[in-house]
């Protein structure tokens, strides 16, 4: 499980460039919203970004937890090869992710119309939060935030149904989230610098190529851990 953690860490490392692309926005706007004085406290300032950013990933674990019950409750029904599958499903998914991030399939971005209608939903407890001015509303607007439409957020979901355990679903996207945390932090400290470096198109390019690689890592730890 421990090399399972590691890739799921990687792969939210460096699949950053498009939480930029989702999440940034929000990242930035979260940042000028606090008052003057938390944001002249480099340290307060940290931690509220840091409060944000753990909500989410508190989202994405409760996420892994609930879809890898779920597959473990259906196995039975599905068959011996249903973590195959699952792999295989998150794998395609992901290929498609590096495919988007690199700007050579846009089209994968329809893909987020799935999670709308429960967004729409969650959306507008988010604006009752906001602005943020103590931790447990910035913990909250994470936690309402970790449910944004996200294609790559689906793709390791997809990975956490092939574990079929909800502690390991959970700790595959709890892992897969804490890999995104770098960027978003930065992005919340830095947030036009940092941007203007990410949308590079070499910069997404390059990425999009390492999710390209790293997409069957996931499914090759799960095959040595079955022999």
């Amino acid at each position: 499980m421990p090399a399972e953690w590691a890739v799921a860490f990687i792969l939210g490392l460096v699949s950053s460039t498009h939480c930029l692309g989702m999440c940034g926005g929000i990242a930035g706007a979260l940042t000028y919203s606090l008052s003057p004085e938390v944001r002249r406290q480099a340290a307060r300032f940290m931690v509220f970004n840091l409060a944000y950013n753990l909500g989410r990933v508190t989202s994405y674990v409760v996420a892994g937890m609930i879809v890898a019950a779920g597959a473990g409750a259906l196995t039975g029904l599905a068959g011996a090869h249903n973590r195959m599958f699952m792999g295989l499903l998150g794998a395609g998914f992901l290929v498609a992710v590096g495919l988007h991030i690199g700007g050579w399939f846009p089209r994968f971005a329809q893909v987020e119309h799935l999670g709308r209608p429960i967004w729409r939903t969650l959306e507008p407890l988010g604006r009752r939060l906001l602005p943020v001015r103590h931790l447990p509303h910035a913990y909250g607007f994470g936690l309402i935030w970790g449910w944004l439409p996200c294609g790559l957020v689906y793709s390791a979901l997809v990975y956490s149904l092939s574990t079929e355990n909800a502690l390991r679903g959970a700790l595959f996207m709890g892992f897969f989230g804490l890999g995104t945390m770098p960027m978003l932090l930065t992005v919340g400290v830095m947030a036009s610098s940092v941007a203007s470096l990410l949308r590079r198109s070499w910069v997404r390019r390059a990425a999009g190529l390492c999710v390209v690689v790293l997409a069957p890592l996931p499914l090759i730890v799960t095959y040595w851990g079955q022999h």
